[in-house]
């Protein structure tokens, strides 16, 4: 049986009202091994880069760091609000924007997207939504680098689960799937979830 998509998430607004970013499960406080590994083998060090979902924003600011023009969005106003203030706290320039990838309005394009945990949380009716919104940021050539729940993690609570031939399929014909390397999930949770890293190309 199919967990509805509104009792399979909290509402993200109401969570990060009322709990620190650092308690969440996906909260990792520096840049995630699996993108930094991408970065470098991509050769990836400056340019346009989106960080979907934000969430906390450590992923953005991690980023901005390293040189890069950095913008992180995210579904909660609160998450936005606190990311905002950690940057400014960390003396990091990152534009951070309120924004529903599913009704998006944000404008420009970007060399990268980075989604460590947006895309996993949609409903399965949306994905060609998500698919859409992407490909419109990112120009012919421009990479998504994309983290998801791992169809390999045992159970179904939590985000949705994927294999590489269904990030493929998901995506085609508009993303060509370059790699898909099973991983993990940093984050708060013990042990790690089991995850899937994917770098896609557009087309």
């Amino acid at each position: 049986m199919t967990t509805p998509q509104s009792e399979r998430f909290p509402d993200w607004e109401t969570l990060y009202r009322q709990r620190p970013g650092e308690t969440l499960p996906w909260y990792y406080a520096d840049l995630d091994p699996d993108l930094e590994a991408a970065l470098r083998d991509h050769g990836l060090a400056r340019g346009r880069l989106l960080d979907l979902g934000t969430g906390p924003g450590t992923q953005a600011i991690a980023l901005a760091a390293r040189g890069f023009d950095a913008t992180g969005s995210d579904l909660s106003a609160t998450a936005v609000a606190k990311a905002t203030e950690l940057a400014r706290a960390r003396g990091v320039r990152v534009t951070f924007v309120q924004d529903d990838v599913l009704a998006s309005q944000l404008t420009g394009s970007f060399d990268v997207v980075f989604d460590r945990g947006c895309f996993h949380v949609i409903d399965p009716a949306r994905r060609g939504d998500y698919v859409d919104a992407v490909a419109r940021w990112l120009a012919p050539g421009g990479l998504l680098l994309l983290k998801t729940f791992s169809r390999l993690q045992p159970d179904d609570a939590g985000p949705h689960r994927f294999s590489p031939e269904e990030i493929r399929t998901t995506f085609a014909p508009r993303f060509e799937l370059l790699s898909a390397t099973e991983t993990v999930y940093q984050g708060t949770l013990d042990p790690l979830p089991k995850a899937l890293f994917s770098v896609l190309r557009r087309v």
